[in-house]
């Protein structure tokens, strides 16, 4: 069976060096789902009230009806913001130290990896992971490297895949978020027992080499895409 750990490190190949303007530097997931139920009851006046009192009853009920619906209305919109954050079936990553955040899918395992900064996977199917790496760097932009193309295909080859698999860039592009461009693009790597395809996306900030990277089996590519773009499209970093 194919194993993640079989990938290089990224620690043990000089990929910076690769580019000549480089200089090294020193189920259904609703656990968090909140039902509210609200049951506003208007009881029969004791035989002590008077008329007054009755007729007065019916302004207090509405009264404490619109603080309970207010109520309501405040949690829901903190739900609201929370489900816009976590994406139903995925659970967050922060990593407030290094400044990035990304969303992996519900079930997937952490698991510890020499070069790698963080790495999540299915048990059962190991080439169903992602992992993220970072290098320091003096560079302030990932376009200083190259255009997209260049940058990924010497990434994919010196980094992303052993040297004796057969790799082919599919897709490389520019994106602008927040102000910060980012490189994402899509690949396939073969090996002699298996095929991996695979997306990534780069960046740079404070003064670090950003790579996210997710993929799959060949044969589960099309079941698993739409989850692995969106592994990739939440992945953002921060100034710190």
């Amino acid at each position: 069976m194919a194993s993640l750990q079989n990938s290089p490190s990224i620690n043990q190949i000089p990929f910076l060096n690769s580019f000549p303007r480089l200089q090294k530097h020193n189920g259904d997931f609703s656990c968090c789902r909140r039902r509210i139920s609200l049951l506003v009851r208007a009881h029969q006046a004791p035989p002590s009230l008077n008329v007054s009192s009755s007729q007065d009853r019916p302004g207090r009920r509405h009264i404490i009806a619109a603080g309970i619906i207010a109520s309501w209305v405040s949690l829901f919109n903190q739900n609201s913001v929370f489900a816009a954050e976590n994406k139903k079936g995925f659970l967050p990553v922060t990593d407030k130290k290094d400044g990035y955040t990304f969303l992996y899918p519900f079930g997937w395992q952490e698991v510890i990896i020499d070069g790698q900064d963080k790495v999540y996977k299915d048990v059962i199917e190991p080439l169903e992971n992602v992992s993220v790496n970072l290098l320091p760097t003096n560079k302030q932009d990932i376009r200083d490297f190259g255009p997209p193309e260049q940058v990924a295909e010497t990434l994919i080859k010196k980094v992303l895949a052993p040297p004796n698999q057969k790799t082919k860039l599919i897709e490389a592009k520019e994106q602008d978020v927040d102000g910060k461009a980012y490189y994402t693009f899509e690949f396939i790597a073969k090996a002699p027992n298996y095929t991996r395809h695979a997306l990534s996306t780069i960046s740079i900030a404070n003064g670090k080499f950003y790579t996210l990277t997710t993929g799959a089996n060949e044969r589960r590519w099309e079941k698993m895409k739409d989850k692995l773009h969106t592994v990739i499209d939440s992945f953002k970093i921060s100034n710190v």
